[in-house]
């Protein structure tokens, strides 16, 4: 299913407006070589590629059923990899796509791609995934039925398991080829209690050790609060855990194994976590599209607000091959009824992204939340 296309004003759309757009409708590429070199499986923005408007580079899907249909088409690029966006034949936009990095280029001394163990997302971060697997992805009774952190690894894309040596000789040459600004370690859930952040730790202390580089890791809520600390000390500079859902009732259907780690849960985390990272420095990412309301997703909000985190809002893009592959995206509509006076509580709430040190808040490149932050600023 696709979302319901809205008629707009093509020629003065907001920034704001385009990018909701953009990322409920996906987009057609003049030439589909363009988007060989895009994301597809793996946990994170999948079946999308890089592209920069107005100064801010945003995911945007390219290889979705919708993309493939959506009424906006990008041109070929120029070499210098500056083209535009169009909409039945009409110029919106001057676009242009993050190029290649140096760093894909390299290899380590055992003959692994540099690209098997860390990628470009958006513009200038360093992102990886530490364990590519999860004890809930190999139940289908279990598993986030959005994920697809199997597939990448299943097709040699990457590795199973990324060791601090690796992630920090990727760290240091993607900073010194790419002038990488931050970095991104998430991490699949592993047997344990600690929900993954030991190797956490172990890759953000490796990291720093190599190169001054601020890192956001990303795990579900450890049971035992000490690991923020441990995390904190290890070299990590801000924390992510993810809802994803906000209500039980959708929580239960679209991650039954995740929604068993309570909403109460994360607030408890939330709050431990705040006073060790800072105001702001603790995210969580919110799906918007699955099921809950915009009233239930901002009143959430506001709640992880008044603790000091920052809930990143992206439109859901369902992944080829997952079993919401055919689920529609949420309407550019339904984004601007939550972003909008998100951006106006976060104002009043002191938590902004450009506050943000590392991960995903600070790039925000899944949402077009920091677009509508800038215009609430100025």
């Amino acid at each position: 299913m696709k979302p319901l296309i809205q008629s707009v004003d093509l020629q003065v759309q907001p920034t704001e407006q385009l990018i909701n757009e953009l990322q409920s409708f996906g987009v057609r590429l003049a030439n589909p070589k363009i988007g060989a070199d895009s994301r597809r499986g793996g946990a994170g923005p999948s079946d999308h590629k890089a592209v920069t408007i107005n100064d801010m580079t945003v995911m945007v899907p390219v290889h979705t059923a919708n993309a493939f249909e959506s009424p906006y088409y990008i041109d070929a690029p120029d070499a210098s990899g500056k083209t535009r966006v169009l909409r039945d034949g009409v110029p919106l936009a001057d676009i242009s796509f993050p190029l290649q990095p140096r760093f894909y280029g390299l290899q380590t001394s055992d003959g692994i791609p540099y690209s098997k163990i860390a990628v470009l997302h958006g513009r200038d971060v360093l992102a990886t995934t530490v364990l590519q697997t999860c004890i809930r992805y190999q139940s289908r009774t279990k598993t986030c039925q959005f994920c697809s952190i199997g597939q990448s690894l299943a097709a040699g894309r990457t590795l199973a398991h990324k060791t601090p040596a690796q992630l920090a000789e990727v760290a240091k040459a993607a900073v010194e080829l790419d002038g990488i600004k931050h970095m991104v370690m998430t991490t699949g859930t592993p047997a344990g209690a600690d929900r993954g952040c030991s190797v956490l730790a172990d890759s953000a202390a490796a990291v720093k050790a190599a190169v001054d580089l601020p890192i956001q890791v990303q795990s579900e809520p450890p049971d035992d609060d000490v690991w923020f600390e441990r995390l904190r000390r290890a070299g990590a500079d801000s924390l992510g855990m993810h809802l994803e859902a906000v209500t039980p009732a959708v929580r239960k259907r679209i991650m039954p194994g995740k929604a068993q780690v309570s909403i109460e849960r994360y607030m408890s985390a939330f709050a431990a976590a705040v006073p060790v990272f800072g105001r702001g420095q603790v995210s969580t990412y919110i799906l918007a599209g699955l099921g809950d309301t915009p009233a239930e997703i901002l009143s959430l909000c506001e709640r992880v607000i008044a603790l000091g985190v920052y809930p990143f809002v992206v439109p859901f893009v369902p992944i080829s091959g997952t079993p919401l592959e055919s689920h529609p995206t949420p309407t550019p509509a339904f984004m601007h009824s939550i972003l909008k006076p998100l951006s106006r509580m976060m104002s009043a709430g002191g938590i902004r992204s450009e506050d943000v040190k590392a991960g995903c808040a600070k790039c925000g490149a899944c949402s077009a939340l920091s677009s509508y932050e800038r215009k609430v600023l100025s």
